[in-house]
């Protein structure tokens, strides 16, 4: 009778393989968990879900974020690598683009197809980051670091701004004081500003008729339903009112309704919505009055997507 110790040698090394199979799994899954926080699959995973249960009448009413594809990609803004594009703004009114610039703070307008038209000098700010156009020329601009939101006038003559020269009105101190107000969108749906705070995210609105001076102060705007690592802008659907909130932590831009719900999401990543590469670091959305979306990214990128 053979002993314990005389079974043929190829057999040990099978059940050792086996025996190792559960610490692999192991070491696979704690893999693929921290790729899926890397990437950020788990704040898309359960939009993507949630998206299946809209109706086509729901989507139809919607901005519909998944129908977009990129009609101009990744666009350089000419010498501007070093200034650090923050937001991004549609002016009805000219029907021109307005990108406000954070590290050395200018505004620069642009045609819808990314083109520079001019750039203004924005003198006394220190890190503008949101920007909204209101009505009558008027646009809000909020500084991270001064902690304040100020309204200006800009016509064709304008040349350069100087912060000393309009009313700014304080957005007091933040969670963060370096993640601080970053969005700024004007809803005039709703008659009304809505600013955006970085990190931890959250929402504001201020009542506003776009075009008299501001009154009271700003109010928290409940916003269970932001599944994003952080708030870098915000946009206003014009034809729907809803609003879309930017996140570069998250390499996602969501659509929210009008009660706060999310409605839908777009992922920046390469390979998704017809981009070749994903959006580097996407500061700044806007979107015009037929529906096209504009976004901007760090260091200085322009970026246009038309829906299918």
């Amino acid at each position: 009778m053979a002993s314990p110790s005389s079974a043929p040698a190829s057999s040990r090394p099978k059940r050792r393989f086996y025996l190792r199979w559960p610490f692999g799994l192991a070491v696979a899954a704690v893999i693929g968990y921290g790729l899926a926080i890397a990437m950020h699959w788990d704040d898309r995973g359960l939009l993507w879900v949630k998206e299946g249960f809209e109706s086509s009448a729901e989507r139809s009413e919607s901005v519909w974020l998944p129908d977009y594809q990129v009609d101009i990609d990744a666009k350089p803004l000419p010498g501007m690598d070093d200034d650090e594009a923050s937001d991004v703004a549609f002016n009805p009114q000219t029907r021109t683009l307005f990108v406000v610039m954070g590290k050395n703070p200018f505004l620069v307008e642009l045609s819808l197809e990314g083109d520079v038209l001019r750039q203004i000098p924005l003198v006394g700010w220190s890190n503008p980051e949101g920007l909204a156009v209101l009505e009558d020329g008027q646009l809000a601009i909020t500084d991270e670091r001064l902690h304040d939101l100020t309204v200006v006038k800009v016509d064709a003559q304008t040349r350069t701004l100087n912060h000393a020269d309009f009313h700014s009105y304080d957005l007091g101190k933040s969670v963060k004081s370096n993640k601080g107000f970053e969005a700024v969108a004007w809803d005039p749906m709703r008659q009304r500003l809505v600013i955006g705070e970085e990190r931890p995210p959250k929402l504001y609105t201020w009542a506003s008729d776009g075009r008299s001076p501001l009154k009271g102060d700003k109010q928290l705007l409940a916003s269970d339903e932001l599944d994003v690592r952080n708030l870098s802008a915000l946009g206003v659907d014009p034809r729907t009112g809803h609003l879309l909130v930017l996140s570069a932590d998250s390499n996602m831009l969501l659509e929210l309704d009008e009660q706060g719900q999310q409605v839908s999401f777009m992922t920046l990543l390469g390979g998704f919505n017809g981009l070749e590469d994903t959006i580097p670091r996407a500061e700044g959305v806007a979107m015009d009055d037929q529906g096209n979306l504009y976004m901007v990214s760090e260091p200085a990128l322009f970026y246009r997507f038309k829906k299918n």
